[in-house]
């Protein structure tokens, strides 16, 4: 006799599979994202235009004003999104509530209602248009303020738009691999998903609690208040390097102390700025992916450069201990202007005889991180992603494939972007930049094949680093890669290795940006072709801005960049464009022949591609020797061996500081404090960046743009407090401020 199930049992065990298939791969989002649409809100209204092309502007100035300062501070789109929201409803309940252009294709309402939160996203995707840098003004900057040379204003323009507008070929290419797998998660993607939540959200506080708003509100408040006293009162909570208090004197002590020029021992910074500068908010960070950068962290500082130090690796001890500078064989700074001929060329006579470039050994041992972490990310990709990449690529354009909740949605609500509107911006932007090569060969000196040999890297490369970006919040870059190969096959030739960097890696990231916010909208249910008419006008303003502002600033400023001109105390020292520059010298000028190969003394350093494709595949037996010990697929490499490559300009205080708050907030809060987490992490981030850069703007207006400083101890900077931290402690060698021994 047949078993009978009572329908009830039935109607839950459907329901179990419906909410399996509803259910997110990833926890993060599934606690984070709302599953719910209304395709009905208006998206391209007047507000949205006016409040997102002016954050868009906004953000770029600012942004390219503070690329050039000590402690460069990135004010991100979350700033810009946050301070919108009153704007938007205040014009909701001013504007006129009335139809214009009536009857036509071009009809529309200035105020079509409240102020809505898809409307809220493309302002912020504008902001994120603007938030995020040109990197090509490194070309600029390295040209006109180091090199001295002269630089006309259209090809560099041609040079920035054409930059930033490449990588959207490779988004189109690419972004159904990132974009619709529910395990491609843009883990920072969650802090402005939350900050939409807490804005929008009508929510009930319980007693004794608070709502989102309230606490970001609190946050907000809090912080901008906090930042008076590591932004002008007590500049010295920037980086607290109390070890250098117990011996000043002593070069030892002051290196290891030193969070700024040293290894950075007991060194901490009690300032967001410093804490988020390079690596980005540690709250948006997944654990697995902090543990990860702070081995690497750890291993490269506390290990590698010191063993190479102390034992004079490549007479590591004739150059400091912590350095992105270039320098002769008896440890004083190399003059690079004096081996560069009248063609922009080496001269390879002055050179001879003035000698090889030096680096110290931890700039060396950064480079051959940089090749480490190349050889890792394609390893570890293929063997821990290969096949879902390849099920992907297969499945892309099957129908009826499982798909991630979110992804099932907006497939059903909006039309996707045609793949010709990408191609057709690809082909343009290629086409111009052989144009430029050509055209403007005496400039840019990259001949038309390496245009193209960039590209072919770039296509390569983007959904390789995607994939770990898309998981980890982490970014491998693939400049030096390029750097390298450009430098072998067209030595001698620093703007050409400028621009096949820009090209090659560039174009990669702006992809990565891209598909990024096309993930963004789709947690946020923003029909993609709206998306993309924002990213796209975002992108072009925010080029003319970025633009215009580095040529402003380069004439307004007197000696910008250049340290041997600059009053001590100045914050315009430009690290992002030394460290810039000083790889055209390396890569560029000097060629990594000359450098890593067999007329180098630093050829050894190519070991590391070895390495790096060796790591992986240990971590990749292990997990089919050991299946049951789940936590060996969470040993990342690709993350490991990449976790400095912002050291230098970033310093071992910004370090620190981000790996033990990223630390507390994954791990602990995130344990045993789960409804917390949930309700308040990202709130937490979204107010602690906004604080922090609504009161540096404030500073810089009040107080810093009219000369209006605060003199006394409390201000001393690191450099003050450890002042022999970049001492060289070789015998025999004399450095201005350094004892001699």
């Amino acid at each position: 006799m047949a078993e009978t199930v009572k329908p009830s049992t039935v109607a839950m065990e459907i329901e179990e599979v419906v909410d399996e298939l509803d259910r997110c791969v990833v926890q993060e989002v599934e606690l984070t994202v709302p599953k719910t649409d209304d395709p009905t809100l208006p998206v391209l209204t007047f507000r949205m235009w006016v409040l997102g092309l002016g954050a868009c502007i906004i953000l770029s100035f600012v942004n390219q004003f503070f690329w050039y300062r000590r402690m460069p501070l990135s004010i991100t789109g979350i700033s810009a999104q946050i301070a919108v929201v009153p704007l938007g409803h205040l014009m909701a309940r001013v504007l006129p509530n009335k139809k214009y252009l009536e009857g036509s294709r071009w009809e529309f309402n200035m105020n079509p209602g409240p102020f809505n939160v898809k409307e809220h996203v493309m302002i912020t995707i504008f902001a994120n248009s603007g938030a995020g840098t040109v990197y090509a003004t490194h070309i600029l900057s390295a040209i006109k303020l180091y090199y001295k040379r002269s630089l006309p204003f259209l090809p560099a323009f041609l040079i920035m738009i054409t930059t930033q507008f490449l990588g959207f070929g490779w988004a189109g290419l690419f972004r159904k691999h990132l974009v619709e797998p529910g395990e491609m998660w843009w883990p920072s993607n969650l802090v402005q998903v939350s900050l939409f939540s807490a804005l929008h959200e009508k929510e009930k506080k319980k007693k004794g609690g608070m709502t989102r708003i309230q606490f970001f509100l609190i946050v907000l408040v809090t912080s901008f208040a906090y930042y008076i006293l590591p932004g002008y009162l007590f500049a010295m909570l920037t980086s607290i390097s109390w070890v250098c208090w117990l011996r000043p004197k002593s070069v030892l002590v002051n290196q290891l102390g030193s969070g700024e020029q040293g290894l950075g021992i007991g060194a901490i910074g009690i300032d967001w700025a410093t804490i988020s500068s390079y690596l980005g908010s540690p709250l948006a960070s997944p654990i697995f992916a902090t543990i990860n950068v702070t081995i690497g962290f750890v291993l490269v500082v506390y290990v590698v450069t010191p063993i190479c130090y102390w034992l004079n690796i490549y007479n590591a001890r004739t150059y400091p201990i912590f350095s992105s500078g270039l320098f002769v064989g008896n440890g004083s700074s190399y003059d690079v202007l004096s081996i560069i001929d009248n063609k922009f060329h080496l001269d390879r006579a002055i050179y001879a005889k003035t000698g090889p470039i030096h680096m110290s050994t931890f700039f060396a041992v950064t480079y051959g991180l940089g090749f480490a972490t190349l050889s890792a990310t394609m390893v570890h990709v293929l063997l821990f992603h290969g096949s879902d990449l390849w099920k992907q690529t297969r499945g892309a354009f099957k129908r009826n494939k499982k798909m991630d909740i979110h992804t099932r949605i907006m497939k059903k609500n909006y039309k996707e972007v045609p793949m010709w509107w990408f191609l057709v911006i690809l082909v343009l932007n290629i086409a111009l930049i052989v144009f430029i090569s050509v055209y403007y060969n005496a400039t840019v000196q990259l001949p038309w094949w390496g245009v193209l040999l960039a590209c072919a890297i770039a296509v390569v490369f983007t959904p390789l680093i995607g994939v770990i970006v898309a998981t980890t919040n982490q970014a491998p870059g693939l400049n030096v890669i390029t750097e390298y190969v450009i430098g072998y096959i067209y030595p001698e030739r620093p703007v050409a290795n400028m621009c096949f960097k820009v090209y090659g890696y560039i174009s990669m990231t702006q992809a990565l940006t891209f598909i990024q916010d096309f993930k963004l909208g789709l947690y946020m249910k923003i029909p993609p072709r709206s998306m993309y008419m924002a990213q796209v006008l975002g992108t072009l303003v925010a080029v003319i801005v970025y633009t215009g502002t580095a040529w402003w600033l380069m004439a307004e400023i007197p000696h910008l960049c250049d340290k041997s001109l600059l009053p001590p105390d100045s914050e315009w020292t430009c690290p992002m464009d030394r460290v810039f520059f000083d790889a055209s010298v390396i890569w560029g000028l000097v060629g990594p022949r000359r450098m890593f190969g067999d007329l180098g003394e630093y050829s050894n350093i190519n070991w590391f591609f070895l390495l790096g494709a060796i790591a992986p595949f240990l971590v990749w037996l292990a997990t089919r020797a050991f299946p049951a010990q789940k936590w060996i697929s969470n040993v990342h490499f690709p993350v490991i061996l990449g976790a400095t490559a912002m050291m230098p300009p970033a310093m071992v205080v910004n370090f620190t500081s981000w790996c033990f708050v990223a630390f507390i907030f994954g791990h602990f809060v995130f344990t045993y404090k789960r409804e917390w987490w949930k309700k308040y992490n990202y709130v937490l981030s979204g107010g602690l960046d906004a604080g922090t850069a609504f009161m540096t703007i404030l500073i810089f207006l009040a107080l810093g743009r009219n000369g209006i400083g605060l003199v006394w101890w409390g201000n001393a900077d690191d450099s003050t407090n450890c002042s022999l931290a970049s001492c060289p402690t070789a015998k025999g060698v004399i450095m201005h401020g350094c004892p001699v021994y």
